[in-house]
């Protein structure tokens, strides 16, 4: 079979492969479409410790059942969940299955998607219906992180004015979740003339542009004096997460989803004095995976707009032009 393998930083082909051989209740899926994520990204440029070569990377996929097992029939049209939990460790008992102890993640742990075909543990598949297309069912997981980042943000302040850094597919997904969700205003930060571009033409309230002062400013008087009440960085460096304080209210919150840098100094004295909730958020749990496919099949979330397709074949071309911005979507989705 074809896949796009990679092999080191910076390295990845396009090559043959040996068909995979499923274990017991596992299924093997011909994958219709896979997403390109950051992590991936980062994973490419060897600055991710999880991920190790050689690789199949590719996590967000969509597929046919063409070797079944369990209660699913050959020929059904699936997704996957990608991250597989014990069950057993006190995270799981608490129903915290995104912070197992012994989780493993597909792509990461084990082969991913970026492949023909692809052989999964049966209980992480989920139907989807005739309606939904493979292209927009490959959002499920990263919508479910947006989702419950975004939700578990705008918490303590349900209708606040909320400025998301990053326009890559989280920043926008997180973007579109919180207008679904009541904000009262929408911004959206990014240091790419190609993202902010895409960004305008996507209806929020604001694409600003992070590295101007002129253009902050101009986003905190569009807000009529409230300012910002959430800020999500769904970047995750030293200088995302400084902005992040920068402009958040008082008393407002910081959601940290982004995972650029490991480690970053923070003014943490100021951040006691203004009583600023400092989160983080990582993957989902199996109702938020559920709840951004519901989205997904409503329509309430498109891929319109701000997505693009390439086939298989292109995907090394397409992580190298990703990794110099020459890419003006959010989301890069292989067809397989």
């Amino acid at each position: 079979m074809k896949a796009v393998m990679w092999t080191g930083p910076e390295q990845m082909s396009f090559i043959d492969l040996a068909l995979p051989e499923p274990k017991e209740q596992e299924v093997v899926i011909k994958v219709s479409h896979a997403g390109i994520c950051g992590s991936d990204l980062e994973g490419y440029l060897g600055h991710n410790s999880l991920r190790h070569p050689p690789l199949l990377m590719g996590h967000e996929f969509a597929g046919e059942i063409i070797g079944a097992a369990a209660s699913f029939a050959v020929g059904e049209r699936v997704v996957v969940n990608p991250l597989i939990h014990c069950g057993t460790c006190p995270r799981c008992v608490r129903a915290q299955y995104n912070l197992c102890d012994r989780r493993q993640i597909i792509g990461i742990h084990r082969p991913g998607a970026y492949a023909e075909q692809i052989t999964v543990p049966a209980a992480q598949v989920v139907r989807i219906q005739d309606a939904l297309s493979y292209r927009r069912a490959a959002l499920t997981e990263p919508l479910a992180c947006s989702l419950r980042a975004t939700r578990r943000a705008m918490a303590t302040v349900p209708f606040g004015n909320v400025a998301i850094i990053g326009g890559g597919a989280i920043g926008l997904l997180c973007a579109f979740t919180a207008r679904l969700l009541g904000a009262g205003k929408v911004f959206v930060l990014d240091n790419n003339p190609l993202r902010l571009e895409l960004v305008s033409r996507m209806g929020f309230d604001g694409a600003v542009d992070s590295t101007s002062d002129a253009s902050l400013a101009a986003m905190k008087q569009a807000t009529n004096g409230k300012g910002i009440d959430i800020v999500i960085d769904a970047a995750g460096f030293s200088v995302t997460r400084s902005l992040a304080k920068a402009i958040v209210n008082a008393g407002g919150t910081i959601m940290n989803i982004g995972l650029g840098s490991s480690e970053s100094p923070l003014p943490i004295n100021d951040m006691i004095r203004c009583e600023t909730n400092v989160l983080g958020s990582f993957c989902y749990t199996p109702q938020d995976f559920a709840d951004a496919l519901e989205l997904l099949t409503d329509g309430k979330v498109t891929e319109e707009g701000w997505t693009t397709e390439k086939p298989l074949e292109e995907g090394p071309r397409s992580f190298q032009r990703l990794v110099k911005g020459e890419i003006g979507y959010g989301k890069i989705i292989l067809a397989v």
